[in-house]
């Protein structure tokens, strides 16, 4: 992760909301410590600058499957046997369901942990219903987390999680908080256990920006952060000015080249490939020159940002089928 926020804006633009873009920006950490402050008790009425350091270890950006039994990767270390999250290739993730933001935070106390999940959705599924995936998503957080974060029976030692789902183009500001809830039946009896562990947050971003305040803070941010009809120097200008976030003053011209360009024209190939089929697709874009602009994208991500060429084409969003075609022409 080493463009700065303001890199990320500025060259997703108008494409902030393609799936790519969307979770370079939700993952830096001065957004997620923003996310955090709102949306967990145990952080509110921090500052969002001190809740950063909070955030542990690496940010996983969709790396990581949600699948039974591969969200894990067993490995043994100077004879130890150690689990941790199971992070893989672009070339082995299609067709795989694919957390979007997976990361550990700890918490005030300096003592326990807790896992967050965070989704973006340009707009609500038709598909199925958004809470079934959610429900879904958050009971992978738990259950994966046996013989990583817990062995054995020690069910004491399991983690809140936190599943944040953002779904974009709603027609107002929508915040649900979904967990479990105890309704005694019969009796007076107290089971021990945690009811907090399982936490759902469903998040509707309106299409117009909301308004200035306390009530509308986070939606506010991630509209302006995510808007696709405000330019990046109005996108810019809400983050630095209403929310204090930092911006790098170092910009990378390659990289923000790669990124305004790039993008745009692979999706409207991929849109005119679906429509005059894929190869008819990649034809015209090579006539049209665009293959190379994609190549000359691929190779200032290897450059300036240190990717691998299999990582560039991931953060571009072009798929695995697609990256021999590529690899054979850098």
């Amino acid at each position: 992760m080493g463009v700065d926020l303001s890199n990320a804006v500025i060259a997703a633009d108008e494409r902030a909301q393609y799936d790519t873009y969307v979770k370079i920006l939700l993952a830096r950490k001065s957004i997620l410590s923003r996310i955090l402050t709102a949306a967990v008790d145990d952080f509110k009425g921090m500052r969002p600058e001190d809740v950063e350091q909070f955030i542990e270890g690496e940010v996983h950006i969709g790396n990581v499957p949600v699948s039974p039994g591969m969200t894990n990767q067993e490995q043994t270390v100077g004879g130890d046997r150690i689990v941790g999250l199971n992070t893989i290739q672009a070339e082995m993730r299609e067709g795989m369901a694919i957390f979007d933001i997976v990361f550990y935070v700890r918490m005030p106390d300096g003592l326990s942990q807790i896992i967050i999940n965070v989704e973006a959705q340009k707009d609500e599924p038709t598909g199925y219903d958004l809470l079934n995936r959610a429900i879904f998503y958050v009971s992978r957080l738990i259950s994966s987390q046996s013989e990583r974060d817990f062995t054995k029976r020690h069910y004491n030692d399991l983690k809140r999680v936190y599943s944040i789902w953002i779904c974009m183009n709603m027609n107002e500001c929508v915040w649900n908080h979904i967990h479990l809830a105890n309704d005694t039946i019969m009796g007076e009896y107290t089971w021990r256990g945690k009811l907090d562990l399982m936490n759902i947050i469903l998040l509707g971003l309106p299409n117009n920006l909301p308004e200035q305040g306390e009530k509308f803070e986070l939606h506010r941010m991630l509209s302006a952060l995510l808007s696709s009809d405000l330019s990046a120097k109005e996108r810019l200008h809400i983050l630095e000015n209403e929310y204090n976030i930092e911006m790098g003053t170092e910009f990378r011209k390659e990289l923000d080249t790669m990124c305004n360009l790039s993008q745009g024209v692979y999706e409207k190939g991929r849109e005119e490939g679906r429509e005059e089929g894929r190869e008819e697709g990649l034809e015209l874009g090579r006539e049209q020159g665009k293959i190379n602009t994609i190549l000359d994208s691929i190779k200032n991500l290897m450059k300036n940002a240190g990717f691998t060429a299999e990582r560039a084409m991931q953060m571009l969003g072009i798929p695995a089928s697609e990256h021999q075609f590529y690899l054979t022409r850098l």
